[in-house]
């Protein structure tokens, strides 16, 4: 679902001072940009939400309306899905934090 942070940049910010380690041979010239860079750490702490607040307050992932349809003299109900009114949840903090994607360590399990 879209681009994971550093890729996009074209940095590799897990790299070493002296430039070895990004996924593909990074150049001399990404090596000193990073250089002077102070030191990422491989967490994530927060993330984007992916739900949404309704006029109520409510918070889900999708919000239905239900319309009375008349078709042939009977009546019916049928959802509508609703689209306008709707407020990005926001910044999440994640409890635990999580391994950066581009982070490249092995996970290994006995």
């Amino acid at each position: 679902m879209g681009a994971s942070g550093s890729k996009a940049r074209g940095l590799w910010p897990f790299a070493s001072a002296t430039g070895g380690g990004g996924p593909e041979a990074a150049g001399a010239e990404q090596s000193l940009v990073r250089s002077r860079a102070r030191a990422v750490p491989p967490f994530v702490f927060t993330r984007r939400g992916s739900m949404f607040y309704d006029e109520d307050g409510d918070l889900a992932h999708e919000f239905y309306e239900e319309t009375i349809v008349t078709k042939n003299g009977q009546k019916r109900a049928k959802l509508r899905r609703v689209h306008k009114n709707l407020i990005p949840q926001g910044i999440v903090k994640l409890d635990p934090p999580r391994i950066h994607v581009d982070f490249p360590v092995i996970l290994y399990e006995v």
